[in-house]
């Protein structure tokens, strides 16, 4: 089992800057592909960026060039770095992580992004 804890969520004004991190604990070892989805009211999931144990990334257009997605092996935690933020980026934003091919979620953080 792997527990995932996500912080750093909060309100920030369009143009602002957050920092998420998701910790992980419990059986963390072997996590292979980790990212954050996100979920605005009344609309799907949607997966905002991906990395892979060896760092390899991938974002969904609507970040590229604005968020940063980054991990620390060692400490078993995951970062995003979000800039430039919109109205549109706000939303519950989840941790995720898979090892040996089981998924496993965090609980979500809040980021609303409003003026």
């Amino acid at each position: 089992q792997v527990q995932l804890v996500e912080s750093g969520g909060g309100l920030v004004q369009p143009g602002g800057s957050l920092r998420l991190s998701c910790a992980a604990s419990g059986s963390s070892k072997s996590i292979n592909t980790m990212g954050w989805y996100r979920q605005a009211p009344g609309k799907q999931r949607e997966q905002v960026a991906t990395i892979t144990s060896g760092g390899s990334t991938n974002y969904a257009d609507s970040v590229k060039g604005r968020f940063t997605i980054s991990r620390d092996n060692a400490k078993n935690t995951m970062y995003l770095e979000m800039n430039s933020l919109k109205l549109e980026d706000t939303a519950v934003y989840y941790c995720f992580a898979n090892q040996h091919n089981r998924g496993y979620w965090g609980q979500g953080t809040q980021v609303t992004v409003s003026s």
